[in-house]
């Protein structure tokens, strides 16, 4: 034994050195007051005791003070859970049906067993620990203390040093090797998703974008310039869309150019018939105010989109004209769209597309679709953005584009093989050697999920396609004649960065690894992992919306949330699996902006110029439109129902589990993670965030 270096207290012996004067006592008769010995000036400012100086009243008000911050607590507490379960009660009893959520795949099954099976294993562990807690057997890591057999207090305890024992050399060490490499792979995918900021800062800063110069329809020919306008066929694909189809049709009818040099191409895939008549009657309307309008409606519906768009090609009429143009039944394009973007092909002849950015009518509507306004923001402003100025390639959004015929033509046209047809034309045509420009300044009106079923079915389309399409053409890729550097960036940062390694590290680490890491304290997540970068990361998506800032928290949950559908989507597209050709037309509500209700309004109370708007039609036809046109509003109030996701709830219990075993260990930024990403899981297995579907 060392001895131990002498202690140094400078207080004592300064107030021994200044200690002067005669000892003062002063007594205080009243009872509410103790006694206090003064022996010199400084000693009233000295620390004296704890205990020393109190009496019974003023422990009494202690007393009472902390007993009202406990009951404040616990009032806000049981404010949060009222509150909570208010919500619960108004969204699962009051509305007329509860579905579970069905798992199609053998892969949804499989993941969602996995996850029970872990969640019952943390259970089992939680109580050991809290056994062991209570009995005072507290192991911290790195210096295990393993007790000698005199020490050991029974069978139970005995049990714990051996799950101790092993769980330090069999558990810890496969955890910690997934953990870094999770990590590694965090690393890299934020430090692409800085690159892309700075690229987007550096656009900003040098105001680069793509320009028309001068007036490419401008002619001293007094009689108009129609032959300075290319042909252009627009297509609007489009199934069994209720609540879009008439605004849709509407706000394409109103583009300014030239009726001679335009086609309008509606392509009705619906298989319900009052919807085909009433989309048939939209397009009569407009055809009759002398707009070049075609309805169109396949017999055999296969392919989906991409079948459908497919087949409009194939038309004899269509082969005259130079460009198309393409928006899905909810987007609504100005008047100038056209004028803002066929100019761009004009003398660059390897120019194959035109992509214009989105516009969300209903981004304010709930809390999901502020949060998704939050991701597509990002995606355009930066991703889209910056991948067009420096690469001239990025993913084409399937609608809201106009693409040059002939490109489409040379990259093998519109394929049925995977769900993402949009995708999948983008990388045909890159390796074909066209370039594409995208122009954020061009924004299309359209709507996002306001449910959150709708959204998780978009969302799991959006990411099992991709991975469907990675193995389809990663051969063509490898063999195709582009130089290495876009074969790189293809296959590492387009595909593998981010379709594949994102999901996989998200669900990974925040919902499978850190939870065990409460379990398994030998294996650890370092702090800047789990708070220091993800909330950085978050800033930075939430730049290109600064007014949504105060959504980061919501935001930064609900995406290691949604992890679980992506995570599920992008394994079933990368093994073929059951769900990955699944195809589900995306619910809207039909709204419209606000100009477009007082544009409706000034076209409804002007008198009908047209007498034979309906000219052909019987009077018992025209009273089945009507009545078909009505028929929505005699359907209120529509049936609401709520769904369970079985997956998100036991995650959300599996993360509660977790955060009650970091209190044990005292760990306060982990046991809050935890908290608030249970609760998170919580409200989104029991459909809490966004409008129920009807």
């Amino acid at each position: 034994m060392g001895k131990m270096a002498p202690s140094l207290d400078i207080s004592d012996w300064w107030v021994k050195e200044t200690q002067k004067g005669t000892p003062v006592i002063v007594t205080m008769e009243n009872p509410n007051y103790s006694v206090v010995e003064i022996n010199s000036p400084d000693a009233a400012f000295r620390q004296v005791e704890k205990d020393r100086g109190k009496n019974a009243k003023q422990f009494t008000w202690v007393l009472l003070l902390r007993a009202h911050r406990a009951v404040g607590c616990l009032a806000w507490v049981a404010g949060v859970l009222w509150a909570l379960l208010g919500a619960v009660n108004k969204r699962l009893i009051f509305r007329q049906g509860v579905v579970m959520e069905s798992e199609k795949s053998g892969k949804g099954r499989l993941l969602f067993r996995f996850i029970r099976g872990f969640l019952v294993i943390s259970l089992t562990a939680l109580v050991f620990e809290v056994v062991a807690h209570l009995n005072g057997w507290h192991f911290q890591r790195p210096d295990l203390h393993i007790p000698q057999k005199a020490e050991i207090e029974g069978w139970v305890h005995m049990v714990y040093l051996m799950w101790l024992s092993f769980r330090a050399d069999y558990i810890a060490v496969p955890i910690q090797a997934l953990s870094n490499f999770c990590v590694v792979l965090f690393l890299i995918q934020s430090l692409d998703r800085m690159i892309l900021c700075i690229g987007c800062f550096w656009i900003k800063y040098k105001k680069i974008k793509p320009r028309i110069e001068g007036d490419p329809f401008k002619s001293d020919d007094l009689e108009g310039s129609g032959y300075s306008y290319p042909m252009v066929l627009i297509q609007i694909p489009m199934c069994n869309e209720r609540e879009v189809y008439e605004q849709s049709i509407s706000a394409v009818c109103q583009i300014d150019w030239p009726k001679d040099r335009l086609l309008i191409q509606v392509l009705d895939d619906s298989d319900d018939e009052s919807i085909q008549w009433l989309i048939k009657a939209e397009v009569s309307k407009w055809s009759q105010r002398g707009i070049n309008i075609i309805y169109r409606h396949r017999l055999v519906r296969t392919g989906y989109k991409a079948g459908n768009l497919k087949s409009a090609m194939s038309c004899d009429y269509v082969k005259g004209y130079e460009f198309v143009a393409i928006f899905d039944a909810d987007f609504q394009p100005n008047p100038d769209f056209l004028k803002q973007t066929v100019p761009h092909f004009k003398d660059n002849p390897e120019l194959g597309l035109v992509q214009a950015r989105w516009a969300f009518v209903n981004k304010d509507e709930n809390l999901l679709t502020r949060l998704q306004n939050i991701n597509l923001c990002f995606h355009f402003e930066v991703e889209q953005q910056v991948n067009g100025v420096f690469l001239n390639f990025f993913g084409f959004n399937g609608t809201a584009g106009v693409w040059r015929i002939k490109a489409l033509e040379e990259s093998g046209g519109w394929l049925e093989r995977t769900t993402v047809e949009d995708m999948d034309i983008a990388v045909r045509a890159h390796l074909n050697g066209w370039k594409f420009i995208f122009l954020n300044d061009v924004k299309v009106l359209c709507e996002v999920p306001e449910s959150y079923e709708a959204y998780r079915k978009q969302q799991h389309r959006w990411h099992s396609g991709p991975m469907q399409l990675f193995r389809i053409c990663l051969p063509a890729i490898i063999t195709s004649k582009i130089p290495v550097w876009k074969k790189a960036n293809l296959v590492l940062l387009f595909f593998l960065l981010r379709k594949l390694i994102l999901p996989f590290y998200s669900f990974t680490l925040f919902c499978i690894i850190l939870p065990l890491t409460m379990f398994v304290p030998e294996a650890e997540l370092p702090m800047w992992v789990i708070c220091y970068i993800p909330v950085f990361m978050s800033l930075l998506n939430i730049l290109p919306a600064p007014k949504l800032f105060p959504f980061i928290v919501p935001y930064l949950l609900f995406e290691n949330t949604m992890s679980v559908t992506k995570f599920n989507a992008m394994v079933s597209g990368l093994f073929q699996l059951g769900s990955s050709y699944e195809w589900v037309v995306t619910k809207k509500a039909g709204r419209s902006s606000e100009s477009d209700l007082i544009a409706a309004a000034e076209r409804d109370s002007k008198p009908l110029n047209n007498p034979q708007l309906h000219r052909g039609s019987s009077e018992s036809e025209l009273s089945e439109l009507n009545r078909l046109k009505e028929q929505p509003e005699s359907l209120l109030p529509v049936k609401k129902v709520n769904r369970i996701y079985r997956k998100e709830l036991a995650l959300a219990f599996l993360l509660l589990t977790a955060s009650i075993r970091s209190l044990l260990s005292a760990q306060g930024v982990h046991f809050y993670f935890l908290l608030f990403q249970g609760v998170t899981f919580l409200l989104v297995g029991l459909d809490l965030i966004g409008e129920q579907m009807s």
